[in-house]
Formats: structure tokens, C-alpha cells, sequence
């Protein structure tokens, strides 16, 4: 039986297991939780200053639509190596969250925008869930009120694989003009469907603070600091946005 998962696929069990480190080797080499959450918070820093940059780029009339795509798939791209290239998690991890910025900034610009007369205070309230959500998780967490078990992590895995399925799905459909209204529309369907998937990220949280707090304890590499606030930003990152899609489906039926 596996000692721990995470649904977020750049923090696995293997990848933490592969690189844990000798008993010789000194402790100040080794990963910690504190040095984690610290290095997350750089890489937050870092992502709310492009974020800030594509937000304002959009205001003075700017066009921030190359920031999506370069934000989204470069910011994949170095996802993708570090999965494979966990060592080089200290250079790309900071090279990520200024891309996710970039596309977080422009997505939100974008809702700001369309929502500014029936929600004006859209992105507002959705930081501010995010933020309460993070921090609510945490402390869930930290006070063992959720604990990450193997059936936990079995269920909230799955569930994230089939999000992840469905929404490539919904992609690949899109390109042949078949389209899942409810994922953008305000429907009761849709916001059911938004609220299942707020859950399953909120909840992913667990698995990565479990992942996390497992990887120093089994003595990972100092870098894998960088790795684990990477893979958590993620986890952050899409939380925001789900919130963000949910907030704009309530404001819709208005």
C-alpha cells in the first residue's frame, strides 16, 4: 500500500521517493515543510506581479490574448519538464509562476470586464475564497479534523483524473462545434457541476499539505522545496479559477 498520494500529479509519491536522500546526508540539505511554504510564498509573489502586469496591460487598452496562450502553455511546458527534471524545480518553479501570472492577470482582466455591471467586486470575492479556502484547508489539515487516508486519497484522485478527462473532452469536442453548455452557463446543472469541482480542488489541498509534510519527513532533497511550492501553487492556481468561473455563473442568473 502506498504511504501517501496527492490528486495533483506533480506531487507523487514517486517523485518524493526517488529522491529522498541518504542517511548521511546532512539535515540542512533536506527538504522541510517551513522551507516549502516559504519558497510558495516567493512563487505567489511572483505570480501576483505578472498577474498585476497583464491586469494592467488590459486596463490601458493593451492586448493581453498572446499573455493567455504564452502564459498557459509555456507555463505547461515548464510544468512538464520539471515532472521529469525535478532538480531543475529551483529555475523553472520561478519561470512558472511568472507565466501563471501572466494568465491569470489577462483571464481575470477578461471577467472583470464582462462582469463589471452586475458584479463588480467579481475578482475581489474570488481572491478573497481562495484565499479563506487555502487557509481553511490548512488549518483543517494542521488540526487533523481531515485526514489524508488511503480511501480519502483514492476518492479525491479519481475524482480529479475524471475532472482532468472531462474537461480535455470538453476541449477536443469543442473543435467539432459539440459544446457542454452547463460548463459555462449559470444553469443549476452548472453551477452544481462548478461546486463539485471547487470541492475536489479545495480538498486536493489536503493531499498536497499531506504530500508535502511526507516528502521532509522521509528526507527529500533540498530542492524538492521548490518542486513541492510549485506543485502546490498549482493546486492554488486552478482553485482560483474554478471559484472565479462559479462566481461568474451566481452573477449570470442575476
Amino acid at each position: 500500500m502506498s504511504l501517501f498520494k496527492s490528486g495533483n500529479p506533480t506531487l507523487s509519491e514517486k517523485r518524493f521517493k526517488d529522491t529522498v536522500l541518504d542517511n548521511l546526508v546532512a539535515h540542512e540539505n533536506a527538504m522541510t515543510v517551513r522551507g516549502t511554504l516559504n519558497k510558495f510564498g516567493f512563487l505567489f509573489l511572483m505570480v501576483m506581479g505578472t498577474a498585476f502586469y497583464s491586469w494592467k496591460e488590459y486596463a490601458d487598452g493593451g492586448n493581453v490574448q498572446p499573455f493567455i496562450y504564452i502564459g498557459a502553455f509555456g507555463g505547461l511546458g515548464l510544468a512538464i519538464v520539471m515532472m521529469f527534471k525535478k532538480e531543475w524545480s529551483p529555475y523553472l518553479a520561478p519561470g512558472y509562476a511568472l507565466l501563471e501570472g501572466l494568465f491569470v492577470g489577462a483571464i481575470s482582466a477578461y471577467y472583470n470586464d464582462a462582469f463589471a455591471e452586475k458584479a463588480p467586486n467579481l475578482i475581489i470575492n474570488a481572491v478573497g475564497l481562495t484565499f479563506g479556502t487555502c487557509i481553511a484547508m490548512y488549518l483543517l489539515y494542521s488540526f487533523k479534523i481531515i485526514r489524508a487516508t488511503q480511501k480519502f486519497k483514492s476518492i479525491i484522485i479519481t475524482a480529479t483524473a475524471g475532472i482532468a478527462i472531462f474537461y480535455l473532452l470538453s476541449w477536443v469536442l469543442g473543435f467539432f462545434g459539440i459544446n457542454f453548455g452547463f460548463l459555462h452557463e449559470g444553469s443549476l446543472m452548472g453551477i452544481g457541476f462548478s461546486l463539485f469541482v471547487v470541492a475536489i480542488a479545495a480538498l486536493n489541498l489536503i493531499l498536497d499539505f499531506d504530500m508535502i509534510e511526507n516528502g521532509a519527513e522521509m528526507g527529500a532533497p533540498k530542492y524538492m522545496e521548490w518542486f513541492g511550492a510549485f506543485g502546490l501553487l498549482v493546486t492554488v492556481v486552478w482553485l482560483y479559477l474554478e471559484i472565479l468561473r462559479l462566481l461568474s455563473k451566481l452573477s449570470s442568473r442575476n
